[in-house]
């Protein structure tokens, strides 16, 4: 799990894709990072612009079961993958998101190479 605004900010340099329902950001860590080369990290941003806590949690909570489900499988080994939530009119459903979310991770690894 990403943790510092240092690597948050990396990240934000990286490769993104965008939904109407979040933003996707993907970026290869340098060779020489602490972190091991093979791990793959996540991370999670959710503005006060969503709303009230009790939606911004909503919403964390259904990134982190995305996330926990998608990223072991299609996720990219030796990049950060951070989530940056978009408000929307109405809330997606959770396999829209799913399915989303696998088609912006084919598409970045595709991006990293």
């Amino acid at each position: 799990m990403i943790r510092k605004r240092a690597d948050f900010l990396a990240a934000n340099r990286g490769k993104r894709f965008v939904t109407p329902n979040f933003v996707l950001l993907a970026h290869r860590r340098r060779s020489d990072h602490p972190i091991p080369a093979e791990t793959i990290r996540r991370g999670i941003t959710v503005t006060k612009k969503i709303g009230n806590a009790v939606a911004r949690n909503r919403m964390k909570r259904r990134f982190r079961a995305l996330l926990a489900a998608t990223l072991p499988r299609d996720g990219i080994a030796g990049v950060d993958h951070v989530m940056i939530g978009r408000k929307a009119n109405t809330e997606a459903d959770f396999a829209t998101m799913k399915a989303e979310l696998e088609k912006g991770l084919k598409y970045l690894a595709k991006k990293l190479g």
